[in-house]
């Protein structure tokens, strides 16, 4: 039956695309429209949803309902997406100051030996996530690494402590050091193809080091660095493990939200509703940065 089928290069490419496409709905569309359709729902008071379609998940988002059935703004979940957008963009500004020098300096390293640097950094991800999470618990916390060489100084008392864990500073240092790779490859990926005749051409002119780095370096690895920081910025905007142990459950996140709503609070809907909000910053930074990066390619093209 198959060899009766026209010999089509469409639908040859068709069939060849078949099973992605099979999995991306099954795996990924399905249940994101599952979610788009409980976010517009009502909640069940143990868990579940009532199939009464309202927009009150979304209405929570900005209101709170009084008791004379009223509403009020109520600013609280604005602070988490702030605090969430705020502390995503710090650990992807950490990741960028540390991730280009280690980049460049790879990079600049004999082609036999950047296999074994590149191990180096990828090393972190044949750890779980979350045994490398606690161990900066071990390291931030009360008599932690840190902490253990100002006690013993007399620094400080036996009650005193830095105060570091269970603070945006320890969710900021997790975020940071789980997806610090994700900031490096890009950037070497760049980095790596970047003919360096040009620095040095640039030094000729008698350029200085830093405008040689600005005019010359910089924009030549500027995709890295733009595909780096959307790495970053992305998941840790969602992230949940870092801000749910090293935050201590004090500073909530966007995806520590969403975890609470499924799980404690069994408010399906507004978990929905916060995880749709969510999944539309994403594919609006992404849609930004295509639309950027197409605007881009057609003034180089002219």
């Amino acid at each position: 039956m198959i060899a009766n089928l026209p010999d089509s290069p469409v639908l040859r490419r068709s069939l060849a695309l078949a099973p992605a496409l099979i999995i991306i709905g099954v795996f990924m569309l399905i249940p994101m429209v599952v979610m788009a359709i409980f976010s517009f729902l009502e909640a069940k008071s143990f868990g579940g949803v009532v199939w009464n379609f309202s927009g009150s998940a979304y209405i929570q988002l900005l209101y709170e309902r009084m008791l004379d059935d009223s509403l009020r703004l109520s600013p609280g979940y604005l602070i988490i997406i702030a605090r969430s957008f705020l502390l995503a963009f710090v650990a992807m500004v950490c990741c960028l100051i540390v991730g280009f020098p280690v980049a460049y300096f790879i990079s600049r390293q004999p082609i036999q030996h950047r296999n074994m640097w590149v191990l180096l950094i990828t090393i972190p991800f044949w750890t779980n996530q979350l045994v490398r999470t606690f161990a900066w618990i071990i390291i931030l916390g009360r008599n932690g690494v840190i902490e253990a060489p100002f006690r013993f100084a007399g620094l400080l008392g036996a009650d005193e402590t830095l105060g570091l864990m269970y603070s945006d500073f320890a969710i900021t240092v997790g975020l940071t050091y789980t997806f610090i790779p994700l900031m490096v490859l890009p950037i070497y990926a760049s980095l790596e193809k970047l003919d360096f005749s040009l620095v040095e051409a640039a030094a000729d002119l008698y350029s200085s080091r830093w405008e040689a780095f600005s005019k010359v370096i910089i924009p030549l690895a500027k995709p890295g660095i733009i595909a780096g920081c959307l790495l970053v910025f992305i998941p840790s905007l969602g992230a949940f493990i870092q801000p749910d142990l090293l935050g201590g459950g004090k500073k909530l996140m966007l995806g520590t939200l969403v975890q609470f709503q499924f799980s404690t609070a069994r408010n399906w809907p507004f978990g929905s509703a916060i995880a749709m909000i969510l999944l539309a910053f994403v594919m609006l930074f992404l849609i930004l940065y295509a639309r950027a990066a197409r605007n881009a390619k057609a003034m180089d093209l002219h």
